[in-house]
């Protein structure tokens, strides 16, 4: 039967009165390379339409290969861009290659430098005078989307704390040692972006990667970005207590901040935990608590016009709304857990 281009309409024949077949286009049974007796998976997805793929197919999987051609008056972070792009769309090797001449030195040092310190799983394959080569060895299995997303959290949960501690003492290494860990959860961030937008297409990745369907995708990709932002603000806190030319926060004040920030980080964890727990009850309370966040602003603030100089009061309010900021990370965190979860809170008609 005659249907639109790529698609095929064929009838539904039954045989010994109970037995529902339909026919394979023989096209694609051809490029398959199947014949009588073959074995063809089939899986039904959640819109209720049907996969077919033949058995063992997604085993042997070739090598997915971007080249990149980078030109002399190409800039070196241009080129990492390329390199990012290529990593996040699933690519497993990855290589610069100019025919013509050398590659520019701090091309090839900007690429090596950021895949060390921001692509997990990725190894420099080979450096020569007109190559470099990238290969990403680790397997969607060996890290799922929730082991990385367990990992980023707790590194940026444990950013903030630091924040918060150098905050109260007069040495600053700490502070800059936050702004260093930042790599860490930029480095799960990329990872868990390329995990998802394969997973997102390919089924049987999406199964590898602990998730139960692509309509996962989305709202994990939400949680992963909350997850960066709220580690970007730990480090702005950093930032921030550098600026100062206090030694030492006054401690009315710092007592204050160290509330407000155990009441931000528990909101924060807590919206973790309902991610992994997959509890929609959890993620409902959680936004009731975040409710009061912006009430303890108004306290502080006062708190900082009253005991601190007014020199030091924009340091001061910036690292304030970067405590703000990680509780509504959390919350939005929270409400994207109702969004994936809400089939357990209601009943469908």
């Amino acid at each position: 039967m005659s249907s639109n281009q790529g698609e095929e309409l064929r009838k539904v024949q039954v045989t010994g009165g109970s037995t529902f077949i339909v026919s394979l286009p023989k096209p694609w049974v051809e490029q398959m390379g199947l014949q009588k007796g073959s074995i063809i998976r089939i899986k039904q997805r959640d819109d209720l339409t049907l996969c077919l793929s033949p058995e063992g197919a997604d085993k042997n999987e070739s090598q997915r290969r971007a080249i990149i051609n980078p030109r002399p008056d190409d800039t070196p972070e241009s080129i990492v861009r390329r390199v990012v792009s290529a990593y996040l769309m699933g690519y497993n090797i990855i290589q610069l290659r100019n025919n013509q001449q050398r590659l520019d030195s701090s091309q090839r040092f900007n690429v090596k430098d950021f895949t060390r310190k921001k692509l997990v799983g990725t190894e420099i394959l080979s450096d020569l005078p007109k190559d470099l080569t990238l290969q990403v060895l680790l397997s969607y299995a060996e890290l799922s989307v929730k082991d990385a997303l367990r990992r980023m959290s707790v590194i940026a949960a444990s950013m903030h704390r630091d924040a918060i501690i150098a905050l109260g003492t007069e040495e600053v290494s700490l502070a800059k040692e936050i702004v260093a860990m930042d790599d860490e959860v930029d480095r799960f961030n990329l990872y868990i972006i390329r995990l998802l937008k394969v997973a997102v297409v390919d089924g049987h990745i999406l199964k590898e990667s602990g998730l139960k369907s692509p309509r996962e995708c989305l709202g994990y990709r939400l949680i992963t970005k909350s997850v960066e932002r709220m580690a970007d603000h730990a480090v702005n806190i950093a930032h921030n207590r550098l600026e100062l030319t206090l030694s030492v926060i006054d401690k009315t004040l710092l007592d204050e901040l160290k509330k407000l920030s155990e009441f931000a980080l528990d909101i924060f964890e807590s919206a973790m935990a309902s991610v992994f727990n997959e509890s929609y009850a959890e993620a409902d309370r959680i936004l009731d608590m975040a409710q009061d966040t912006r009430k303890m602003e108004a306290e502080i603030l006062h708190t900082i016009v009253k005991h601190a100089p007014p020199e030091e009061v924009p340091a001061l309010r910036l690292i304030v709304e970067s405590i703000l900021r990680t509780a509504e990370y959390g919350a939005d965190i929270a409400e994207t857990v109702l969004n994936m979860m809400v089939i357990d809170a209601v009943k469908e008609a």
